[in-house]
């Protein structure tokens, strides 16, 4: 019979990992600011493994990311913060109120009835409960609790769709186009006049505007510059394996071939 570790079995672990006296001495040197490195690192693999349907290797990844979760309960009991058991029991509850079509009586185990909604309607039921959430709390700022160590392409998207939410939004994705045309020529302009400053805002002014058109066409930002990276990725290993095929030496090759082979790549769908 093959032993299966439980939930408690890894919190156990955890403890025994801090422990002061028998620990390990690399777990026990970490606090809250030192681990947070690792949890993007491994909150990234979770995305890669999944965007490359590696399913057999998700497991583990998922594994990894539970851990980071122990390890900040651990670090919150210790502090007298919160334990395991408290992050759980407030998820539950958050998640609850914020699913009444689901749980109409404010409790699991109630009684099992959904109400008739569609998924628009729960988005904007979840923003609204979300909104409610905020209000309660000191902070009252449309833009408030948009975390800053978000990606920059995933926190401008979610402060455009936080703004959209008031009102201060266009109605559709045309006049986002003109946008960016608009901030590409005020870029152009800076670059002719050698305005590093100016270059540098505009550049991000442009990457912002995207951003917005790519919200407007339901397009997630970072979805697609990671979709974009691999493809980069597949047709640039192409002209390596052409370049070592002829000779090895990059700089026997012009541009021009270079790019020849890139369209080869991208014919075979690379």
């Amino acid at each position: 019979m093959t032993l299966s570790y439980s939930l408690d079995d890894l919190i156990y672990l955890m403890q025994r990992l801090r422990d002061p006296d028998s620990g390990c001495p690399w777990d026990l040197q970490q606090d809250f600011a030192s681990i947070v490195p690792h949890t993007l690192e491994e909150a990234y693999e979770v995305a890669d493994t999944i965007e490359r349907k590696d399913w057999p290797h998700l497991k583990d990844e998922l594994g990894d990311l539970l851990f980071q979760v122990i390890f900040y309960a651990q670090l919150g009991q210790e502090e007298q913060r919160f334990d395991f058991h408290a992050i759980v029991d407030q998820l539950v509850e958050k998640l609850i109120r914020r699913h009444p079509h689901v749980f109409p009586d404010g409790t699991l185990r109630g009684e099992l009835r959904q109400q008739a909604i569609d998924t628009d309607q729960v988005g904007q039921r979840w923003e609204e409960i979300k909104q409610q959430e905020r209000d309660a709390k000191a902070r009252s700022g449309v833009l408030d609790e948009i975390p800053q160590g978000l990606p920059a392409l995933s926190r401008a998207a979610k402060l455009q769709k936080r703004a959209s939410k008031v009102g201060f939004d266009w109605g559709e994705a045309l006049p986002v186009l003109d946008k960016i045309e608009e901030e590409i020529a005020e870029l152009r302009e800076a670059i002719l006049a050698g305005r590093e400053e100016e270059i540098r805002s505009e550049m991000g002014d442009i990457l912002f505007a995207q951003v917005n058109l790519a919200r407007h066409l339901d397009v997630d930002p970072e979805q697609a510059v990671r979709g974009t990276n691999a493809k980069f990725e597949r047709r640039f290993r192409y002209i390596e394996l052409q370049v070592e095929a002829n000779g090895g030496d990059w700089s026997s090759f012009s541009l021009e071939q270079l790019d020849a082979w890139w369209n080869e790549a991208k014919q075979q769908g690379l």
